[in-house]
């Protein structure tokens, strides 16, 4: 077995974090939008404040959400709060977008925007392949936070 090997053999993604500005709406978004189910929940305190990269004072609710395999962390900061804005673009350093498969794009689409995401539409694509076609779609969740909708279809 190659050092490559070895190392990706010990290695699995354990989840992904967003920092949101409304708690409750980021919850309702994706477990009522993208069908994530609620799952861990800590609160962070002073005693983390060199884990979370913040000085103390800190207070932070923590709330692990899972689809799947895919788990995110929605994290809720009260003390400090939340600064900055998330990123407009996928040339930008960093995590760009979560892509989640869709049985029915448009569906999908009118359940988010119910929820609070704003389609971008010059990103709307339809793209043939050999056997199948596939539907993209960037939306910005409430917090800008870019989430792709890809419905794959068959042209049998």
């Amino acid at each position: 077995m190659s050092e490559v090997s070895k190392v990706a053999s010990d290695v699995a993604i354990s989840h992904i974090g967003l920092c949101v500005s409304d708690f409750d709406r980021s919850i309702r978004f994706y477990t009522e939008g993208l069908g994530f189910r609620l799952a861990e929940r800590f609160d962070i305190g002073d005693s983390l404040a060199q884990l979370a990269e913040v000085p103390p004072p800190i207070r932070c609710r923590s709330q692990m959400i899972v689809n799947g395999q895919t788990k995110l962390e929605l994290l809720d900061w009260k003390t400090p709060t939340p600064e900055g804005a998330a990123l407009t673009t996928r040339r930008q350093i960093g995590f760009t977008h979560l892509s989640v498969y869709v049985n029915d794009l448009a569906a999908a689409e009118a359940r988010l925007v119910a929820l609070g995401a704003t389609p971008i539409e010059y990103t709307r694509t339809h793209i043939p392949m050999r056997d199948s076609a596939m539907d993209v779609l960037f939306l910005a969740d409430p917090d800008g936070i870019r989430i792709e909708l890809v419905q794959v279809t068959s042209h049998r």
